[in-house]
């Protein structure tokens, strides 16, 4: 959520950041309420500074000896009276004001970094390096990842639709067994770099959703169990975000990073006709997740070391791949600057994203409330939060079904993969 602080002292440079990410965003009904809370507050701040004063007045002039039945006693306490009946009046309408206000924020995204492209679509995405044209396979003839899978027998998607719809898979045999060594390989070296693992609950409450910015936005994009108020998770850095909302944390024990699995649940509905085929775009896959709590000053450089953390995956996997900076109109709702890993499908020529790295400075902490505490020091700081997958598994598969791909049909496991399968070809 934005600072409506900021908002209201700085309302042209929020706007033109706002205006970067798109037209359909404008501040003057949130500075209207924003006024209107404002003159209320102040009214009822005097209001009750009056009627303490005719409290005190009133207990001073009977401790000094004025008959309480006085008509001097009998007035104050007529205007003490009045002045709590426009208290009353004026309190539900102050908090009916924040309402409203909160209502208008909520849908509002986060302000990019001064350091994001500005740009209109991804077609104005900006290409930071590439990696491992070494390892870009010489095959001529490579199969799509669903082709050559299926012809394995370790993916299947016509059963799926039986057991489900589209956009499901049921992994097989060594297929199943390349998703599980995908995410212990993944967590295990996750946690070598000093990430604490968890395995939150993958049905999660409105709150979560909300406070990770999924909601209201996007809710059409996940599935809820009506009768509940819970969801399937979208991702595990809404679980993970929420570990510690409307908590304030010590300040010596920042930073804190967290690792996770799970299942990622999306309907999908803005990808109609899009990668119907394969692995790319389904409506259950499995993701590791990279997530931190740090300090404000810290969180850029953060950003940095997590994106290197998530590139590391797809080295030590010798996955081709290149990392892409996203511009304004580009960018995640939460996020103030994202960095995209995309990885080469050779199948289709083309670079797809396999990990989303992305800062999102104060937005999710102002909306779950979670802040830190200096010690010896007054007061409290909503923290920064930052978010990466480490990896998407189904895309990883997809990447290594494709890119290690022999001309006799079967498939190289990678070296760091083989000793949590216990074999080197699928």
């Amino acid at each position: 959520m934005l600072d409506i602080k900021q908002i209201r002292d700085n309302p042209q440079q929020v706007q033109a950041k706002l205006n970067s990410r798109g037209p359909d965003y404008d501040l003057q009904t949130i500075l209207s309420l924003d006024r209107q809370q404002r003159d209320l507050e102040t009214q009822r701040s005097q209001l009750q500074a009056r009627s303490n004063d005719i409290g005190k007045q009133v207990g001073q002039k009977i401790k000094s000896g004025t008959s309480p039945q006085s008509t001097e006693i009998q007035a104050l306490k007529e205007e003490g009276n009045q002045v709590k009946a426009e208290l009353a009046q004026l309190e539900p309408q102050e908090k009916e004001l924040k309402a409203q206000l909160a209502e208008l924020l909520l849908p509002l995204p986060n302000l990019p970094d001064d350091s994001t492209p500005v740009g209109k679509s991804e077609e104005e995405n900006v290409e930071v390096r590439r990696w491992g044209d070494e390892y870009l396979p010489q095959n001529p003839n490579i199969l799509p990842h669903w082709e050559i899978g299926e012809q394995l027998g370790i993916l299947n998607f016509e059963r799926s639709v039986r057991i489900a719809q589209s956009r499901f898979v049921t992994l097989m045999g060594a297929g199943a067994a390349l998703e599980r060594a995908l995410i212990s390989f993944m967590l295990d070296r996750h946690i070598q770099a000093g990430y604490t693992e968890i395995m939150p609950p993958f049905l999660i409450n409105s709150d979560s959703l909300t406070a990770s910015g999924q909601l209201p936005k996007f809710a059409e994009e996940s599935f809820k169990c009506e009768k509940d108020d819970l969801w399937l998770t979208p991702t595990a850095e809404v679980p993970i975000t929420s570990l510690y909302r409307d908590e304030i944390l010590n300040g010596d024990d920042l930073p804190l990073y967290h690792c996770a699995f799970t299942p990622c649940f999306r309907r999908e509905a803005g990808s109609y006709g899009r990668d119907t085929r394969g692995l790319i775009r389904l409506h259950q896959f499995n993701k590791v997740e990279m997530f931190k709590f740090v300090r404000p000053e810290t969180s850029a450089e953060e950003l940095e070391t997590l994106v290197q953390q998530a590139e590391s995956v797809l080295q030590a996997l010798k996955l081709p791949y290149r990392a892409i900076a996203l511009c304004t109109g580009d960018l995640g709702f939460s996020a103030v600057k994202t960095y995209d890993l995309e990885v080469w499908l050779p199948s289709s020529g083309k670079y797809r994203e396999i990990s989303s790295c992305s800062n999102c400075g104060d937005f999710q902490a102002r909306r779950g409330n979670i802040r830190f505490r200096e010690a010896k020091k007054k007061g409290t700081q909503y923290l920064h939060t930052l978010n990466g997958s480490g990896l998407a598994i189904g895309r990883t598969m997809a990447a290594i079904l494709e890119n290690y791909q022999q001309p006799n049909g079967t498939v190289t496991i990678p070296e760091v993969l083989q000793p949590y399968l216990g074999r080197e070809v699928l």
